[in-house]
C-alpha cells in the first residue's frame, strides 16, 4: 500500500506486517469484529486490516493530531475513510466508558529503551517521532499501561496484539501471565516480534 508518511509518524516497517498478519488469523474466527489500534501513527495497520476484514468495524487512536491528519489522509486515499473511526486520546483512554467492548485491542507501541537512543540509526533517531519511539528505561512503559486497559477494553475472550522489541518477549509475557493462549510470532531474522494474548 502507498502510504502519505511525515516527521509526524513512523515509517512502516516489515515486521508490521507480521502483526497486521497475526491479527487477520485470528480476526477469521469473528464475524463482525470491533478492533482498536493504538497508536494509529500513519494509519498503515488499520488501513492493512479495513481491506483485509472487510465486516470490521475499525476504530484507530493517537495522541497526535498531527499523526492523526497523515492517517486520515492515508484513509481518504485508499477510500477507506468511512470505514475507520479516528480519534485522538492517551492509548485507550478515549474508551474508558466502553467497558468490554472490543474484540482486538491492536498496537505496535513505542518500545525502544531510552538507554538505546544512540545505537539506532540517524535516520530513525534524529527524523522520526520520539514519542513513537522510545519508552523509559527498558522500554517497556507504554505496554505495561497498555495491557490492564486492554483488559478493561475487551470482551471476554478477546485478542490483544503488539509489536514488541527484540529480547522483550520474556518480559512481556510475565506482564501477560494471567492471560490465555500468549504466543509469539517471529520476524524475518528470526527475532520475537509479536505478541498475541487472550482476555482471561
Amino acid at each position: 500500500m502507498d502510504l502519505i508518511v511525515s516527521p509526524a509518524v513512523l515509517i512502516p516497517r516489515p515486521e508490521t506486517e507480521d502483526l497486521v498478519e497475526a491479527v487477520v488469523e485470528l480476526a477469521r474466527n469473528f464475524a463482525s469484529p470491533r478492533i482498536v489500534d493504538v497508536g494509529t501513527g500513519s494509519g498503515c495497520i488499520v488501513l492493512a486490516l479495513a481491506k483485509e476484514l472487510p465486516h470490521a468495524e475499525i476504530h484507530a487512536v493517537d495522541t497526535s493530531p498531527a499523526a492523526l491528519e497523515i492517517a486520515r489522509a492515508n484513509a481518504a486515499h485508499h477510500g477507506l475513510q468511512e470505514r475507520i473511526h479516528f480519534q485522538e486520546g492517551d492509548l485507550l483512554g478515549a474508551f474508558s466508558h466502553d467497558t468490554a467492548s472490543f474484540d482486538f485491542v491492536v498496537s505496535n507501541p513505542p518500545y525502544v529503551s531510552n538507554a538505546d537512543k544512540d545505537s539506532l540509526q540517524p535516520e530513525v533517531r534524529d527524523f522520526e517521532p520520539q514519542a513513537a519511539l522510545f519508552a523509559g528505561p527498558a522500554g517497556l512503559d507504554v505496554i505495561q499501561r497498555l495491557i490492564p486497559q486492554a483488559q478493561h477494553a475487551l470482551k471476554r475472550g478477546g485478542w490483544l496484539a503488539m509489536e514488541i522489541g527484540q529480547g522483550q518477549d520474556v518480559r512481556v509475557e510475565n506482564l501477560l501471565k494471567d492471560w490465555r493462549s500468549f504466543a509469539v510470532k517471529l520476524d524475518l531474522q528470526g527475532i520475537p516480534r509479536v505478541v498475541s494474548a487472550q482476555r482471561p
